[in-house]
């Protein structure tokens, strides 16, 4: 290998090795191509504010004076920006290095002389497949403005406005409903051309002789039939044969069929891929959260777990691989996907970090092998996690335990707990189930003492849950780890306490602001 091939494989070795290279193409790949990178959304509207001042420069420019420093920022500082988009994003599609490596050890492996010029026009054939794309062609048509001293240059400025496409995620999702059905427009287009071409050359050959005809060229052919297809009609070029007029006709039929042609074309598309744009604007909106949690299941003990946690105010994402349950899910307002909660792939198209997103899992399918799946699943991408898992049957609890699950509810042994406690005892049993009830407007509330509540709250007297007509249950001391029922006035009140109320959820909500205010 001669010294300039050695020099090369040397610089993409080292283009490889180097952190802060790799590190800057990821970061200009997420801006430019990664839509979930939170950058981007910042970087697309700007852009896209770009685009719509350099349009209404050249709009306002035809008939009123700009100022110079108006046209130098549209002609130069915009067009500059756009050539830096365009050389970063040809830049980031493709890994010059990474092909000239692989050439390399390929002919290593295959123990030949390593050809430079294979290597290189490789890695030119890359760029260049991005180049003949079509945004990539509607980007360098962007730029053209640039060399503004060409007048009909200026014109690519309205060029910038496909970049629309680019930015605008709606616009994408048009664009690609679209492409799915390439096969029927591009038939459709072929046999529109044939009608058109041969509508034309019939009408210029019957009327362009007629004197009284406004139809002399064949250009002027063409756009009657372009209009008449189209069913648009101007008006301004009418055949006045009756030969004429029978063309006149049939390409007035055709183009209400080509119309209804295209709708249908255009309406199935849209059909087809209505579930996909639902389920990635879903995705997008979860994605955002800050907190939530799992659901996995939503049958139902998961719907009233998933309800209780709405209406605290909690973010709830659902995991079901039962097509009806996620209707049903969506239907009460939840964000719910249809995926299998035990496969890895399923979190993978949630796209969310498992560890600083997730509140906590909860494992509520009907069956415990399920259960253990989802458990099992969620402990191999996260150790630290909090699973919370029900129990269907009682011999299943060791294998949940073995999977991972932190806290085991078997609903069986709480009813008889429940049942067994308040035998006998109707008035005691009627008022733990209005505090279940939804219907009574009765609800128990957790509420958190932080540091900067017990600067102004110390003890549990100054809380003054009567005057809002409240009932204080008790408190979790978080530093004891144990729950105390009613404590006297003068107990201590410590950051990351809980207080638990009885009341009104109006009365609560209004206790729970006046904590607030107390607090700041």
């Amino acid at each position: 290998m001669n010294f300039f091939s050695r020099t090369i494989i040397d610089a993409a070795y080292a283009l490889q090795a180097s952190v802060r290279y790799r590190a800057l193409k990821h970061f200009f790949f997420n801006l430019l191509e990664n839509s979930d990178y939170p950058l981007k959304r910042y970087f697309d509207y700007m852009m896209m504010v770009l685009i719509f001042a350099s349009v209404f420069i050249l709009i306002r420019e035809v008939k009123y004076h700009v100022d110079d420093e108006l046209l130098f920022f549209n002609n130069y500082i915009v067009s500059l920006i756009f050539l830096c988009e365009y050389l970063l994003r040809m830049w980031v599609y493709s890994d010059n290095s990474r092909i000239l490596i692989e050439q390399y050890e390929k002919d290593l492996f295959l123990q030949r002389e390593f050809q430079i010029g294979r290597a290189v026009g490789r890695a030119l054939k890359k760029k260049f497949d991005y180049m003949r794309s079509i945004p990539a062609i509607i980007d360098l048509l962007a730029v053209m403005p640039f060399f503004h001293e060409l007048r009909l240059l200026r014109v690519f400025i309205l060029f910038r406005v496909f970049k629309l496409f680019r930015y605008a995620q709606s616009l994408k999702n048009f664009t690609s409903v679209l492409s799915s059905k390439k096969f029927e427009l591009l038939t459709l287009l072929i046999f529109v051309a044939i009608i058109i071409f041969v509508s034309a050359v019939l009408i210029y050959v019957m009327e362009a002789h007629d004197p009284r005809s406004p139809i002399n060229t064949l250009f002027d052919a063409f756009y009657w039939a372009l209009v008449t297809i189209s069913t648009v009609g101007y008006g301004d070029m009418v055949p006045v044969s009756e030969a004429g007029r029978s063309v006149a006709m049939v390409i007035i039929v055709s183009g209400i069929a080509v119309i209804s042609f295209s709708t249908s074309i255009v309406v199935s598309a849209f059909t087809e891929k209505l579930d996909e744009i639902k389920e990635q604007k879903l995705l997008e909106n979860v994605r955002k959260y800050k907190q939530c949690y799992l659901v996995c299941g939503y049958g139902e003990l998961g719907q009233q777990v998933a309800a209780k946690l709405h209406r605290l105010g909690r973010h709830v994402v659902i995991l079901d691989d039962d097509a009806e349950h996620v209707k049903k899910a969506e239907a009460h307002g939840l964000k719910a996907l249809h995926a299998d909660p035990a496969a890895l792939e399923s979190y993978s198209r949630l796209g969310i970090d498992i560890a600083s997103q997730v509140m906590a899992v909860l494992c509520l399918r009907e069956s415990d092998v399920q259960n253990v799946y989802t458990a099992l699943t969620i402990r191999s991408m996260n150790k630290e996690i909090k699973i919370l898992s029900v129990l269907v049957e009682q011999q299943n609890r060791k294998k949940l335990q073995l999977a991972g699950v932190d806290e085991i509810v078997y609903t069986q042994e709480l009813v008889g707990m429940t049942a067994k406690e308040f035998s006998g005892k109707p008035v005691a049993f009627e008022a733990i189930h209005a505090l279940r009830s939804e219907d009574t407007g009765v609800y128990i509330e957790e509420l958190v003492i932080d540091e900067r509540m017990t600067r102004a709250i110390a003890t549990v007297k100054e809380l003054d849950v009567g005057r809002y007509r409240l009932i204080l249950l008790g408190i979790y001391k978080k530093s004891q780890e144990q729950f105390w029922f009613n404590p006297i006035p003068s107990t201590l009140l410590e950051p990351g306490d809980i207080i638990l109320v009885v009341g009104e959820r109006s009365l609560i909500a209004e206790f729970s602001l006046s904590l607030r205010r107390r607090r700041s």
